[in-house]
């Protein structure tokens, strides 16, 4: 099949509102496989609950649909059982870093060798517009009427904090940048974090397309991503909200390669003959205990 990115795309209706962010995200991953030549029959896409884990199901490839939250363990183990794959998980803010934020935290920690893209609108977007992690302090919901009183959670800030080994955010506003950067970031061996600035039209008035393009600004080419202490300085800047790669770093262990399975055996888990009646003696000797 050839790697255009029309070929990637299920040419029917998509359930997303009409100028939502998510059609551009999934615009611009579409060109980044495209110019990866990344076959479909390699890729995997993971999602859990919302509008943004709909775009696996819009998307030629391999896809898995699980739990609200749950697509990053899905996804290590996916990895981890056949680790030739590119495996990407596509989530909202709420799946990622709230009903996820612990399974996030692991990932980052395991250095899991996926990438996730967060679609990051600042709002529960499918059930009717209530605050996410990320939305602004003060700002009012049909939920949250008197305004957020929470600070907003910042993924990059954790993320750099807890170790991860490539922690970028795109605004989709910026094609070039961002195209780029999911590149890099498929490309890249380890955890890998795309933090993506998306409009939602229907359940947040306030950060609009606009709003995304007035208060952020492009990392400049002097910066370099390869300093965790000038990421983090990066990554608590706010209003304008920096978009870029804020850190990158190559060399460290992934988790299937650390796997008790792998240390001995490369042969991929999926293709591995299961010795059933060792299986069973296994069962049967953790019995009772």
């Amino acid at each position: 099949m050839e790697c255009s990115a029309e070929n990637y795309d299920f040419p029917h209706e998509k359930a997303w509102c009409p100028g939502c962010g998510h059609f551009t995200l999934q615009k611009y991953l579409r060109e980044a496989l495209a110019q990866l030549k990344i076959s479909p029959k390699d890729l995997v896409l993971v999602s859990g609950i919302g509008q943004a884990a709909k775009l696996p199901q819009y998307t030629r490839g391999n896809m898995f649909n699980g739990l609200h939250g749950r697509a990053l363990t899905a996804a290590m183990g996916i990895k981890a059982a056949n680790p030739s794959l590119k495996v990407i998980v596509t989530s909202g803010d709420g799946c990622s870093y709230g009903e996820g934020g612990n399974h996030f935290l692991a990932q980052i920690a395991r250095n899991s060798d996926i990438t996730h893209i967060a679609h990051n609108n600042m709002i529960y977007g499918l059930t009717k517009g209530q605050a996410s992690p990320t939305s602004l302090k003060e700002m009012k919901t049909p939920v949250q009427v008197l305004g957020v009183t929470n600070e907003p959670f910042n993924p990059l800030a954790v993320a750099l904090a807890m170790g991860a080994t490539f922690v970028a955010r795109v605004f989709v506003g910026n094609k070039k940048q961002t195209i780029e950067i999911l590149k890099k970031a498929i490309q890249h061996k380890g955890y890998a974090l795309v933090d993506s600035l998306v409009q939602c039209v229907s359940m947040n008035k306030l950060n609009s397309f606009k709003w995304y393009k007035d208060h952020t600004y492009m990392l400049d080419e002097s910066y370099d991503s390869h300093d965790r202490v000038a990421a983090f300085k990066k990554a608590i800047e706010t209003d304008p909200f920096p978009t870029g790669i804020f850190y990158e770093e190559e060399g460290k262990q992934v988790f299937w390669e650390q796997s008790a399975a792998y240390l001995q055996k490369k042969e991929p888990l999926y293709i591995r003959n299961l010795d059933i009646k060792k299986l069973k003696a296994l069962i049967a000797s953790k019995r009772g205990i």
